[in-house]
C-alpha cells in the first residue's frame, strides 16, 4: 500500500510537470506562429495565450468527464467539476491573493469592469444552475458559452482598439522575426511536444489523482479541488510570480481573471457535452465548492470596482478565506454535507 501511494504521488507529480512544461512550450510556439502571420501581440495574448494557460484544466476535466461516462464513476464527475471550480478558487484565493499582498496597485475601473462582471456572472450562474437543476444542463451550457463569447469578443475588441491607438500615435512596433527553416522546425517541435505533454500529463494527473484518492480513503473531489486544482493552476502561478518580479500587477490580474472566465464558461459546458448533455452537481461540490468560488470571487472583485484599486487587505482576506475553504474541504466536507442534508 505504501509503495502504491508513493508511485501514485510520483506519477501525479510527473503529470503536473508535463502539464507545466508542455504548456510553456505550447504557449511559446502558438504565440510565435501567430506573430509571424502578422497578428498583433495583443490579440495573440487575448486569445491564444488565454486558451493555452487554461488548456491543462480543460483537458484534465474533459478526461475525467470522459472516464466518468465510460465507467459510471460519479467520483470522476466530481473531479471534472472540482478541478474547474477549484482552479478558479485557487487562482483567486491563493495565486491572486499572493499578488495583492506583494503588489497592491491602483487600476482604471473601465479596464476591469466588464471582465469582473462576466466572471462574477459566470460564478453566480454556476451556483444558481446547480441549485435549480442539480447540474450543468444544455440550457446552462448555452448561457455559460454566451458569457464566454462575450469575454472573447471584449478581449479582441480591446486589443484592436489598443493597436489602432498605437498606430495613431505613430508607435513603432518591433520588427517581425525573420522566418527560417530552423525557427519553423524548432517551433513545430515545441508545439507538438507541448501539446503531447499537456495531453499525457493530464491523463497521468487524472488517473493517479483518482488512484491516490482511493488508496488514501478520501474522495476524488477532495483530491481534485486541492492537488489537481492547484497543479493545473501552476501556469497562472508562474505568470503571477513573473509579473510580481517585473512589477506588472495588471498583467497578473488580467491573466487570472481571463483564465477564470474560461474555466467556468468553457470547461464546464464541454464536460457537460462529454457527459451526455448534463453534468450532475451533487454532494459537497454544490454545498461547498461552488459557493466558495462565488464568495472568494466577490471579495476579489467588488471592493476593487468600488475603490478602483487592488488592496493588500484583500489579499490577506482572500488567503484567510482560502485557508478556511481548504480546512473545511479536507477535514469537515462530509460533516457539512450531512448537516445540509
Amino acid at each position: 500500500m505504501g509503495i502504491d501511494i508513493l508511485v501514485a504521488v510520483f506519477l501525479l507529480g510527473v503529470g503536473i510537470a508535463l502539464i507545466v512544461k508542455g504548456g510553456d512550450f505550447f504557449v511559446d510556439a502558438a504565440s510565435w506562429f501567430a506573430e509571424i502571420s502578422g497578428i498583433p501581440k495583443l490579440i495573440v495574448g487575448a486569445t491564444v495565450v488565454s486558451f493555452a494557460t487554461t488548456l491543462p484544466e480543460l483537458l484534465v476535466s474533459s478526461f475525467a468527464a470522459f472516464e466518468a461516462r465510460a465507467t459510471g464513476d460519479l467520483g470522476l464527475v466530481d473531479m471534472a467539476i472540482g478541478n474547474a471550480v477549484g482552479s478558479v478558487t485557487a487562482n483567486l484565493g491563493l495565486i491572486f491573493a499572493i499578488a495583492l499582498v506583494a503588489m497592491p496597485t491602483v487600476i482604471r475601473r473601465k479596464d476591469y469592469l466588464l471582465k469582473m462582471l462576466l466572471m462574477l456572472g459566470a460564478s453566480t450562474a454556476v451556483v444558481v444552475f446547480s441549485l435549480l437543476f442539480e447540474g450543468i444542463s444544455l440550457v446552462s451550457s448555452i448561457v455559460l458559452l454566451a458569457i464566454f463569447a462575450a469575454a472573447m469578443f471584449d478581449n479582441i475588441r480591446t486589443a484592436v482598439i489598443t493597436v489602432k491607438a498605437e498606430k495613431a500615435t505613430n508607435a513603432q512596433g518591433g520588427e517581425k522575426e525573420r522566418v527560417t527553416r530552423r525557427s519553423v522546425a524548432v517551433n513545430v517541435v515545441k508545439f507538438v511536444l507541448g501539446a503531447a505533454g499537456i495531453v499525457f500529463g493530464a491523463d497521468l494527473l487524472v488517473d493517479n489523482a483518482s488512484l491516490l484518492a482511493s488508496l488514501c480513503g478520501v474522495s476524488d473531489r477532495v483530491i481534485s479541488v486541492t492537488i489537481v486544482a492547484i497543479g493545473t493552476s501552476l501556469p497562472e502561478l508562474v505568470t503571477t510570480l513573473t509579473a510580481i518580479i517585473k512589477k506588472q500587477a495588471s498583467l497578473s490580474a488580467g491573466n487570472i481573471i481571463g483564465a477564470n472566465i474560461i474555466d467556468l464558461t468553457l470547461i464546464l459546458p464541454v464536460c457537460a457535452v462529454i457527459s451526455g448533455g448534463t453534468l450532475p452537481v451533487v454532494g459537497t461540490v454544490g454545498v461547498l465548492d461552488m459557493p466558495a468560488c462565488l464568495i472568494i470571487g466577490a471579495v476579489a472583485c467588488i471592493p476593487t470596482l468600488i475603490t478602483k484599486k487592488f488592496s493588500r487587505w484583500q489579499g490577506v482576506l482572500l488567503l484567510g478565506l482560502y485557508a478556511l475553504y481548504m480546512t473545511l474541504t479536507v477535514f469537515f466536507g462530509d460533516a457539512m454535507l450531512t448537516l445540509v442534508q
